[in-house]
């Protein structure tokens, strides 16, 4: 996201965007790939009430919540798309209150990868987690990615 300091995230997490809803899917490909042809999309709030139940020490993938709200909602899947820029909405949303935050920087990308678009980047994320007790590898030479170690073992289930 860009001109973060310039937008109201707690608006944006209150507005619902005529969500939830469902969307039936005719595309082979992405029917192949998510598992099935009834889509499901999550308002952005509903993110941030499951991000906020993921306790100390504990971590949680986009994909998981995804997973949760398809099947809390009986769905095939959840829209993967909405689902990346909705986490990212609750992290800055809780970063511009003064109270009632969230931990955002327990909710992971897949395969447990931090997540560059939350206030503050990898650095932020990456000290915040550690200070839970993860320890953050970092893949890559070029393209250099960061994830937390061993993160499958630390996941909560909703």
């Amino acid at each position: 996201m860009a001109n973060e300091n310039k937008k109201d995230f707690n608006a944006m997490l209150n507005d619902s965007k005529d969500m939830p809803k469902f969307q039936t899917i005719t595309d082979e490909k992405t029917i192949e790939k998510y598992g099935g042809e009834k889509m499901y999309f999550a308002p952005p709030i509903d993110y941030d009430k499951v991000m906020r139940l993921v306790p100390f020490g504990k971590l949680i993938t986009i994909g998981e919540i995804r997973e949760y709200f398809a099947k809390q909602n009986g769905a095939d899947f959840t829209e993967p798309i909405t689902a990346g820029i909705f986490v990212s909405i609750a992290a800055w949303a809780s970063f511009q209150r003064t109270e009632d935050k969230i931990p955002y920087w327990r909710t992971l990308k897949a395969n447990g990868e931090l997540n560059a678009k939350y206030p503050g980047g990898i650095e932020v994320q990456k000290d915040m987690l550690e200070g839970e007790g993860h320890t953050i590898i970092q893949k890559g030479r070029k393209n250099i990615r960061y994830y937390v170690k061993d993160y499958e073992s630390k996941l909560f289930s909703l």
